[in-house]
């Protein structure tokens, strides 16, 4: 899901990005190959959210992602929040840190701004030209906010190896788990002991 929904989301900021400045428009070739691409996009946005709602695991990720405890209000103002004692991370972090939790609900709010904003672009003709104006004006300073905010998703990713491998396969190793996310790794059942050599 979270593949399916980089990938939309990745294809949306990349022909939001040829709408938007002509000049890379014009090196695709016509303006009227684009646009499709990214209203469909747009509007596909939702669906691996929605097909994941049949997972019991991934209803379980969105209940983590949306509770905010104290300890996500101290990592987020603690300038230590990647600091580990015996390679343990020191502040409790359950599966999802603050930043994460922060990035999925703007995230899912954006998208839901853009959907709204895109449809009313798309089909002008029930909304009156101030109402369009008003979604011209959100949606296109939203997608730069959202580029914003997606390079740096990408950044923080990339600069942690654990993290990436975490998300291209699924599986972290105990140990970063316990760097980073100390207080999810304690909830999850030991690893099998290993064979003796």
């Amino acid at each position: 899901m979270h593949h399916a929904t980089a990938l939309l989301m990745l294809a949306c900021l990349i022909t939001a990005t040829m709408l938007y400045i002509p000049a890379f428009a014009t090196m695709v070739g016509h303006r009227e190959i684009i646009k499709p691409v990214h209203i469909y996009c747009g509007l596909l946005l939702p669906v691996p959210t929605l097909l994941g709602l049949a997972s019991r695991a991934f209803r379980r990720d969105l209940g983590a992602l949306n509770r905010f405890s104290a300890q996500d209000g101290h990592w987020l103002r603690s300038g230590q929040r990647r600091a580990v004692v015996d390679g343990r991370g020191v502040i409790p972090v359950g599966k999802f840190n603050a930043g994460q939790k922060l990035n999925a609900a703007f995230t899912a709010g954006a998208a839901l701004v853009m959907l709204g904003t895109g449809a009313m672009l798309t089909w002008p003709d029930p909304w009156p030209d101030r109402w369009r104006t008003g979604a011209t004006f959100v949606h296109d300073w939203l997608f730069l906010v959202i580029a914003v905010v997606t390079v740096g998703h990408l950044w923080e990713a990339l600069r942690d190896p654990g993290a990436l491998r975490g998300m291209a396969t699924g599986h972290v190793t105990r140990p970063w788990a316990t760097r980073h996310h100390p207080t999810w790794t304690d909830t999850q059942p030991p690893p099998p002991p290993s064979d003796p050599p």
